[in-house]
């Protein structure tokens, strides 16, 4: 398959990689990317309960996962270890909500094996994030598929499990508010149980449709939060930077994702993430 030519976004993220990831590490003489390893990454268990969630799933067992940034940051076996801690959950689903890869996608392939060899009863879904489509997004979604993880492109699945339905919907990257509105109204109806959405900025939209939970990553969390107040953090564009949100009966969970766009976390440690969303 041919590769996509390199964008005006590709190269402006290769700049700003050199400036604030490789660049300071050069300079610490490697000390930088050695203390940012040294950071583990933690298992965040959480209830949400919203009255829409179909009955039939209660307890439903959700490993979320989001932002490996695989690449100088996130190598292999860091990614893999990650994979590996959600995997002793034993989850009924998984999903990845977006940026499996920083820049390159070259290297993907094993990251997307071990997500569907997680073998939840019920699947491995995933959605693309922005740093996804920088390299090549065709290049990404041909590995989803020879993965076995099933990948939403502004698309819907329905899962059947005894008889009864869970309505999955996944959309694309989308910047704003108002996209993502775009995307959320296309793709999703007052069926649709579970959006997965790399922007948190679908929620919204996705609340006004009655959509009982939203799963979103992307801002990191800021990476760096004032201590015990996870929502103080440096994620000043986004209104949903860490954690669990309500609008009416609808839910959000937006998780600071398993890795990083420049190398130091502060107050604000790696997660997977594991939910278990229930009706009451």
């Amino acid at each position: 398959m041919p590769r996509q030519s390199p964008s005006g976004k590709f190269k402006r993220a290769k700049a700003r990689h050199l400036l604030f990831t490789t660049g300071p590490n050069t300079l610490s003489r490697g000390r930088l990317f050695k203390k940012h390893f040294d950071q583990s990454i933690e298992l965040k268990e959480i209830e949400i309960a919203s009255p829409s969630w179909p009955s039939a799933f209660d307890n439903l067992r959700v490993g979320h996962v989001s932002d490996f940034h695989l690449g100088d940051l996130m190598p292999l076996d860091r990614a893999l270890g990650a994979i590996e801690l959600l995997a002793t959950q034993e989850p009924d689903i998984v999903v990845c909500t977006g940026d499996v890869v920083d820049l390159y996608v070259d290297g993907a392939m094993p990251l997307l094996d071990a997500l569907a060899n997680i073998n939840a009863p019920l699947g491995t879904m995933l959605v693309l994030g922005n740093h996804d489509e920088l390299d090549c997004s065709r290049t990404l979604t041909s590995m989803a598929q020879r993965s076995g993880v099933r990948l939403l492109r502004d698309a819907t699945f329905d899962i059947r499990h005894n008889g009864d339905s869970l309505s999955i919907a996944g959309i694309d990257w989308a910047k704003t508010s108002k996209q993502c509105r775009v995307k959320v109204e296309k793709v999703c109806n007052k069926e649709t149980h579970l959006l997965l959405s790399h922007n948190p900025k679908a929620f919204k939209a996705a609340s006004e449709m009655g959509i009982p939970l939203t799963l979103s990553g992307h801002t990191h969390g800021g990476q760096l939060a004032l201590p015990r107040r996870r929502g103080a953090n440096l994620a000043v564009t986004q209104r949903y930077t860490a954690g669990t949100y309500a609008r009416g009966d609808s839910r959000l969970f937006v998780t600071v994702g398993v890795g990083a766009w420049f190398p130091l976390r502060v107050n604000c440690p790696a997660e997977v993430a594991v939910i278990t969303a229930t009706s009451n």
